[in-house]
């Protein structure tokens, strides 16, 4: 068909051919994105507990083919089987949307009286595109996914051509539930069709999670359309231990935070600032851990890290602990049996500095750097030191510390005593180049419908 491209997605585990799907050619898609929005003025009229017992019975389905998924998810993206993929995730995230949805939808009454009725009422946005991350599929999907659909919207999925099949299974699941077919649609769009239906006013509401180049294409794509466009963007997040922390809990948290998923994981751990008088222990500690590892095939039980999405994101970490390197950072776990291509061996690095691109740039690998620190002032600095601003975790026995640290942190969250987690009672932002907008919560809910205010005279 004209206008189409082929999508494939080249298993890590063996450079082999997992799955393959042909793009929506341009009047396909248009036309998905048309249906979606006749479907959402009938499912909106559906009460929210309608709503929500129906994606409930979807997450549910879902649940029955977790044995399937989390094979299929090793094949495509590398996860070992032995963390028994997303599903509990998922439908944690999920349950906890549908339950915070009744209040966070509830209408604001200001006055009801004889004379006046005034009330904000939420209403869906309309449209809702969600451009899901391979790294996380499902738990990064059910973000936006279940809270739209809650909220009387239509939802477009668009996954990652390194995750195929992860749309699929979700799109049955909720339609094997009953949500019309119209109503949710996994489509299969190549970048340039996209950018043509955010540009066309196709959507009504764009959520992206990505790379920044990512992110400043669907604003572009949006520019003059006034579609509204939320963003995360990824971050190079930080952990500080102070020096009352409990050593052995931080350095198994922050390591596992730093090397879990082989380190693609946006909120993952990607610097460490120890401080000084604990920071030869806290190596020590974390070389024995690293040390420990299995690298291998992601369906052998036994492996704990599996290989990397794509030879091209673990030639980009390996250069980056290559030229960190050659500028004087040493390595503190000798490199394990690899293959030089998806396969790459878990890093810990030491005499780093913000000058290496390593303490700089997103590496979303199996890499980390560790530094020394003398007191909170330098490492808040250090901290600040990024472009990005996702989640910076603090190590402390002292709770009002924790929360005096991370005010002056620029971050979208701030963790005391825990990194790596993604409460879906608190807001998932950022700032900086991690982007704009606001996930999960009631504020999630908030972003994806719009106030409606009503101010009725009775006399």
């Amino acid at each position: 068909m004209a206008n189409t491209k082929i999508l494939k997605c080249i298993s890590p585990i063996d450079g082999s051919l997992y799955a393959e799907r042909e793009t929506f050619t341009s009047t396909e898609a248009h036309e998905a994105a048309s249906r979606a929005k006749v479907a959402q003025v009938e499912w909106a009229k559906k009460s929210i507990k309608e709503r929500s017992e129906l994606v409930n019975l979807g997450v549910l389905k879902l649940g029955e083919i977790q044995e399937e998924t989390t094979i299929e998810l090793a094949h495509q993206m590398g996860r070992p089987i032995r963390y028994g993929g997303e599903y509990s995730g998922f439908q944690f995230r999920a349950d906890t949307m549908a339950d915070l949805a009744e209040k966070a939808l509830a209408p604001i009454i200001v006055e009801d009286s004889d004379a006046f009725v005034r009330r904000i009422d939420r209403i869906p946005l309309g449209v809702v595109l969600v451009i899901a991350p391979w790294n996380y599929p499902y738990m990064s999907a059910v973000n936006t996914v279940v809270p739209a659909l809650i909220a009387g919207n239509s939802v477009l999925l668009k996954h990652s051509e390194q995750t195929l099949l992860v749309g699929e299974r979700i799109e049955k699941a909720f339609h094997e539930a009953g949500i019309p077919k119209d109503v949710f649609q996994n489509v299969l769009l190549s970048h340039e069709t996209t950018g043509e239906l955010i540009s066309s006013s196709a959507f009504d509401f764009v959520n992206f999670t990505g790379s920044v180049g990512g992110g400043k294409a669907m604003e572009i794509a949006a520019a003059g359309t006034f579609t509204g466009v939320g963003t995360e963007l990824g971050g190079k997040d930080p952990g500080y231990v102070r020096e009352d922390a409990d050593l052995d809990a931080a350095v198994d948290t922050l390591i596992d935070g730093a090397m879990y998923n082989a380190g693609q994981c946006c909120c993952g751990i990607e610097r460490i600032y120890v401080h000084e008088s604990l920071f030869d222990a806290f190596i020590e500690k974390a070389t024995a851990i690293v040390k420990g590892y299995k690298l291998g095939n992601p369906l052998d039980p036994e492996t704990t890290i599996g290989p990397m999405a794509t030879v091209r994101f673990a030639n980009e970490v390996r250069a980056q602990i290559d030229e960190a390197i050659e500028q004087g950072a040493r390595r503190c776990v000798d490199v394990f049996a690899e293959d030089g291509g998806a396969y790459l061996s878990p890093t810990i690095l030491i005499n780093v500095n913000h000058d290496m691109r390593v303490m700089r740039e997103e590496s979303f690998g199996p890499v980390v750097g560790i530094m020394s620190v003398k007191d909170d002032a330098e490492a808040i600095a250090l901290m600040n030191d990024s472009e990005f601003g996702l989640t910076a975790s603090i190590w402390t026995k002292d709770a009002d510390k924790a929360y005096e640290i991370g005010s002056q942190i620029e971050t979208g969250t701030v963790y005391m005593n825990r990194c790596d987690f993604v409460d879906p009672e608190l807001c998932w932002t950022g700032c900086k180049d991690t982007g704009r907008g606001g996930g999960l919560s009631v504020i999630g809910y908030h972003n994806l419908t719009r106030p409606k205010s009503f101010h009725l005279k009775k006399q």
